[in-house]
């Protein structure tokens, strides 16, 4: 998760809470699982290999529970999500619910953030996992938050450049509309220089200098850095990961079995 703060919201405890129980473990194996800074906390190697095991323990424990229930939820449900999410989220989600209700069968459509919410508002689909800055609609539940930011090549000239080169998703993405209302509101000259239908498109545009991109905050690295400040780039807002259901019993059993964390009440991560 990036921060105590954060992985105490997901487990339900305080943030005290999990850094004793998390020195404790180092403790017991006497050695160093995170890497603690000021801006963000990361695996050491040992961590990588503890992370692995556990989640080895976790699919026991899943696959061992399965043999044991039966369900009688049985049925087709038509889940939707923009590619990022389907490539992201969305598998380790099917395979929890296919372990604990083998009888749903799931039909997953990837497209962009807003024809997400088209298939959902014309009721094409039972669940829908999208983008957006801001709430969409009353009954969409937002899962977690955290910052766009204005991304570049470390030590790259793309941002030099006039007109600022940008690299974005198709129309209908939420990072999409964020970063060409912020450039616009600012009177920011740029030009679409890259185009992609994933995010990993304007990752390698990035990585290659050709242009900049309003990213999450989580794809920085040492690669791919915020562009500093002196390049007075317009503020950008929080993206939000949100999800919707029809309300059937096949759409609540994948938000309560497939993805526990995510249920109303869970607070979300920034």
């Amino acid at each position: 998760m990036g921060s105590f703060r954060r992985a105490a919201t997901r487990v339900h405890r305080s943030p005290s809470a999990v850094s004793l129980q998390v020195g404790k473990l180092e403790e017991l194996l006497a050695t160093q699982l995170l890497l603690r800074d000021a801006r963000r906390i990361s695996l050491t190697e040992h961590g990588e290999v503890l992370l692995a095991f556990a989640r080895r323990l976790i699919d026991i424990n899943d696959e061992a529970m399965a043999v044991f229930r039966t369900s009688p939820l049985k049925g087709r449900l038509r889940l939707a999500a923009p590619p990022d999410l389907g490539t992201s989220l969305v598998p380790g989600m099917l395979r929890r619910l296919a372990e604990i209700h083998p009888g749903i069968v799931v039909d997953v459509r990837l497209d962009t953030s807003a024809a997400v919410q088209r298939m959902f508002a014309q009721g094409e689909i039972g669940l829908a996992l999208f983008n957006e800055t801001d709430k969409p609609f009353a009954h969409a539940r937002e899962l977690f938050s955290e910052p766009l930011i204005w991304l570049m090549r470390a030590s790259g000239h793309a941002v030099e450049r006039d007109p600022l080169p940008l690299a974005i998703a198709e129309i209908g993405c939420a990072w999409r509309d964020a970063a060409l209302k912020a450039l616009q509101a600012a009177g920011h000259p740029y030009r679409v220089a890259y185009s992609s239908d994933t995010s990993a498109g304007q990752i390698a545009a990035l990585r290659a200098d050709l242009a900049v991109a309003a990213l999450p905050k989580s794809l920085a690295d040492q690669e791919l850095v915020r562009i500093p400040a002196k390049y007075n780039m317009p503020p950008l807002p929080l993206t939000r990961i949100w999800l919707a259901t029809d309300g059937s019993k096949l759409a609540e059993a994948f938000i309560t079995l497939a993805a526990p964390e995510l249920t109303p009440g869970a607070a979300g991560r920034d």
